[in-house]
């Protein structure tokens, strides 16, 4: 099934996600879903969210950003109910995007050095120490499930900056390739 990609402006990307509290067989089909939609859309994360769904759900496949970033070779993660600890370490500003927002990148400080603890498809819990550009990756995804996205860590200045292109999605004006679904004030393309 192809999921579309909820856009910016969609309220599913503001609320606080619930915690999944077991693994059915509807939740298997989603995950292998989530990971299509991120692969059709040229993403390495996606979270629930994103497709529409209000639970604690995370898919990410770095693999594709390897050869830029070593840490991330190999890491096929599903997370579920995921927590964030913020390790030691300053802030470092890097360029990210968002198949939520499409069109935008901008840099954005994060510590890269973070301890993820979740559970996996298995309802097995892990807890793991992550440096590097993946963790950029995890707190980037971890974001939608708070209600967060990635231009809240902007400046006002920088938010003002993009004011243009982030109209641009509100009003369903912005192309993409992938199926998305725009807020539902947004007439017309969905």
């Amino acid at each position: 099934m192809k999921l579309p990609i909820y856009m910016y402006g969609h309220p599913v990307l503001r609320a606080t996600a619930e915690p999944v509290t077991e693994m059915t067989d509807e939740l298997r089909t989603l995950v292998k879903d989530m990971y299509q939609a991120m692969y059709d859309s040229e993403g390495v994360g996606l979270a629930a969210p994103q497709i529409g769904r209000s639970i604690k759900l995370v898919v990410i496949d770095a693999d594709p950003v390897s050869d830029t970033f070593p840490d991330c070779a190999g890491r096929k993660l599903t997370l579920i109910n995921p927590e964030v600890e913020i390790l030691d370490g300053d802030e470092v500003s890097r360029s990210e995007g968002c198949l939520s927002l499409p069109g935008i990148s901008e840099a954005v400080p994060r510590v890269e050095h973070i301890r993820l603890s979740w559970l996996d498809e298995d309802m097995k819990p892990h807890t793991e120490e992550i440096s590097g550009f993946l963790a950029r990756i995890v707190q980037h995804e971890c974001d939608h499930l708070q209600g967060k996205v990635f231009i809240d860590h902007l400046s006002g200045l920088r938010r003002q900056l993009i004011k243009g292109k982030l109209n641009r999605i509100l009003t369903g004006r912005v192309p993409v390739d992938y199926p998305v679904r725009f807020a539902p004030s947004v007439k017309g393309r969905r």
